[in-house]
């Protein structure tokens, strides 16, 4: 045997292990994918609501850089701005923070906030800096993810406490959302919106009113138009009221609580209370007990006007109501009726009698001689009210009375009195004879200037004489003067020298009397 030959082996057979061993290189990437799963869901779960709302512009929007904001948080922004299939608006897409879910009703609001300036002040000037954002107002009511954009911000912001209230008009005039309300000068709240009744004979205003002035909103509460300048002339004369300078430029409501009512008479949400044209009307007492009686007027009813005051001795009792025209087309005769609404509560009746009623008290009244009469209220506006007081001798004229009311009577009115007074005087003065009375007139002035001229004549004869006079005078003195003292002849020639002195002087008085006066020859003197 060879000593370098191999070695015998034994020969077994091979195991195979089938099993294979996990490869530590693989966690890794299975760690990664359980991360990326996680992110995956934490920001899906995170992620909130995709929203689109439709606005007529995309003015002041910037993708990824619009905010949606509610009580300045910010809850969303704009992902994406296209233009609607319409082609008349655009359509922004907005992604939202999970938590704001329940905010995306359908009776959402949201708007762009943008500085604006109006009557009621200076709005969003925080955008200058931060640019424009969408405001959101959410309200109670179903989800929803799409929403029409508002054009204009609401009137009420979305954290104001109070309660609304429809106020009903026939004419709302300048008045509009935001228009401000206002008790006694505070302003308290605002006009929400307004639309037509379903029978399209009133507006229907919904208002706001702010806590805690919403408390004062009761019963028997009235709300008028605050116009800020209201001027009216009535029977009483002119009257001015002014109210803030808002409601002067864009016009306003305002209320009275009255007196009567309590803290508990507070009414609940959307009561519906009626919106008077101004204060007076709403100041005026409300009667569910009237009579309505018709008063026929021969006279001019001019200055007389539908809500006229009728006075029973300058006390209310009523109101005019109506006034009509009628034309007898048989006589020719014109009459105006005019309807009156008696309100009887406005009367204490003192001693009554049980077997009398109202109207039988009315009808003694116009048989102790109680008539209606046109009088003028103010000579400044011409307005005319309806008076009544106890004419005892004039008679109960009646009409053919068609309108269905009991016929009140009525008597001339004092100022149409003095109008039948001053025209009968003038009759009078036409039927004298005035071209005779003139022809005499002239007659007498002509000799008035006759007798002037010869008075005249008779002054310059008489100035002639008092000049004779003096010269006489003067020589009667030199005679005097040769005469020998305390004769007789020097005394007698000296009294008839005083004598002519006295009379020439009350010549010379005649002269200055006729002279200043030369109607005096034919009137005679003036006694003093």
């Amino acid at each position: 045997m060879n000593d370098f030959s191999d070695p015998p082996y034994e020969v077994a057979d091979a195991v195979i292990n089938k099993k294979r061993e996990f490869q530590l290189i693989w966690l890794l990437p299975l760690c990664a994918l359980l991360v990326s799963a996680w992110l995956v869901y934490k920001t899906a779960s995170q992620k909130g609501p995709v929203i689109t709302i439709t606005f007529p512009s995309a003015d002041g929007l910037e993708i990824d850089k619009t905010k949606i904001k509610y009580l300045d948080v910010e809850i969303g922004k704009v992902t994406n701005i296209t233009i609607h299939k319409d082609l008349k608006s655009i359509e922004v897409t907005a992604e939202m923070n999970k938590e704001s879910g329940d905010y995306l009703t359908n009776n959402t609001q949201l708007w762009v906030v943008r500085p604006q300036i109006g009557l009621g002040g200076v709005s969003g000037l925080g955008t200058l800096m931060s640019g424009a954002y969408i405001a959101i107002k959410p309200e109670k009511g179903k989800s929803e993810r799409h929403f029409k954009g508002l054009s204009v911000p609401p009137v009420l912001e979305a954290n104001v406490q109070g309660k609304k209230f429809i106020l009903e008009t026939t004419n709302i005039g300048s008045m509009g959302a935001g228009t401000p309300i206002s008790f006694h000068g505070i302003a308290v709240g605002e006009i929400l919106d307004y639309e037509l009744s379903k029978n399209a004979d009133n507006i229907k205003l919904t208002v706001f009113v702010n806590a805690p002035y919403d408390k004062f909103i009761r019963t028997n509460t009235r709300f008028w138009i605050d116009s800020g300048i209201d001027l009216s002339t009535s029977a009483d004369g002119v009257k001015l009221r002014t109210g803030p300078l808002t409601a002067l430029l864009t016009g306003g409501i305002a209320f009275r609580t009255s007196s009567e009512d309590k803290v508990t008479d507070s009414v609940p949400e959307y009561t519906a209370f009626q919106l008077f044209e101004d204060f007076d009307q709403s100041a005026q007492v409300i009667y569910h007990r009237t009579i309505k009686v018709v008063m026929y007027f021969e006279e001019s009813v001019r200055g007389l006007n539908v809500g006229a005051p009728v006075l029973l001795r300058g006390i209310p009792v009523g109101k005019i109501t109506d006034i009509n025209l009628e034309i007898d087309a048989k006589s020719g005769e014109i009459h105006i009726p005019v309807v009156v609404e008696v309100e009887p509560d406005l009367i204490v009746v003192v001693n009554k009698q049980a077997n009398l009623t109202t109207q039988d008290n009315i009808e003694r009244l116009m048989a102790n001689g109680l008539r209606a009469q046109l009088q003028t209220g103010s000579l400044l506006t011409g307005q005319l009210y309806i008076g009544l007081d106890l004419f005892p001798q004039s008679k109960i004229i009646t009409h053919k009375n068609k309108t269905g009311y009991p016929e009140f009577p009525t008597v001339p009115g004092s100022f149409n009195k003095i109008i039948q007074s001053t025209q009968a005087f003038m009759d009078k003065i036409s039927k004298l004879p005035l071209e005779a009375i003139s022809t005499e007139i002239n007659n007498t002035l002509v000799s008035l200037q006759s007798s002037s001229k010869a008075a005249t004549k008779t002054l310059d004869a008489t100035a002639g004489t008092m000049g004779h006079v003096d010269k006489t005078m003067d020589s009667a003195q030199k005679v005097l003067s040769t005469l020998e003292p305390g004769s007789t002849t020097q005394y007698e020639l000296n009294q008839l020298l005083k004598e002519l002195t006295q009379a020439t002087i009350s010549v010379r008085q005649l002269s200055d009397y006729l002279e200043e006066h030369p109607d005096s020859l034919i009137r005679g003197k003036k006694e003093k």
